[in-house]
């Protein structure tokens, strides 16, 4: 049986890489290629691939909520996310979006070849760091989930932006970001802006 894969990617580089190295195997047929998360969605509405191979970070659309709305509308593929980052927030994020699995784009060969078969079979395929800092999380006691304003403000604290221009930004008063950062502390067990950032981070509820 030949597998028909759609590779997602916003780098050429990359996409030519993974095309030839597929291109080895002859059960693997690229149908296409795709460099943001929205073109990914309406090629793999169009050609139907078996397999998806997923980037995360990419411009107009990106990684994971390009797997939500492939996912959302049957028949639905595979997706695999094969990407350079393996920090909390984004694993949780590909996770939750409902992707069959997460490798590093350093695996092995072989090793990605085996996991587009087993995706291809509904099996969960992820790489040994992923499956580490997943063991991780589900040992460290959860933390009360920020609001998505909440969460906004801590982004803007993290490029160190005041709380006047964090209000600036967002169209809020600055007694309102106040309110929010306190909030923030409150649930994250913290007392001061660096320590909320950098709890909400390791937490996966914001990114860098």
């Amino acid at each position: 049986m030949t597998l028909r894969l759609l590779v997602v990617d916003d780098h050429p580089v990359v996409r030519m890489g993974l095309v030839a190295m597929l291109s080895e195997h002859t059960d693997f047929e690229v149908v296409g290629e795709a460099a943001d998360g929205a073109e990914a969605v309406l090629l793999a509405e169009r050609l139907a691939p078996d397999v998806v191979l997923m980037d995360l970070r990419m411009p107009v659309m990106d990684g994971p909520e390009a797997t939500a709305k492939m996912l959302a509308s049957p028949p639905a593929p595979a997706v695999l996310v094969l990407t350079t980052y393996d920090t909390d927030a984004d694993i949780v994020r590909a996770v939750e979006a409902g992707a069959n699995g997460y490798l590093l784009k350093d695996a092995p060969r072989e090793t990605l070849a085996d996991a587009i078969r087993r995706a291809a079979r509904g099996e969960t395929v992820l790489a040994p760091p992923v499956v580490a800092r997943l063991a991780s999380r589900l040992r460290t006691p959860a933390v009360p989930a920020l609001t998505d304003r909440e969460a906004q403000v801590l982004r803007c604290v993290a490029r160190g932006l005041s709380n006047a221009e964090v209000g600036r930004e967002l169209h809020i008063g600055e007694a309102t970001v106040k309110t929010h950062l306190l909030r923030a502390f409150e649930k994250l067990g913290v007392t001061d802006r660096t320590a909320a950032v950098t709890a909400a981070y390791k937490s996966g509820q914001i990114e860098l």
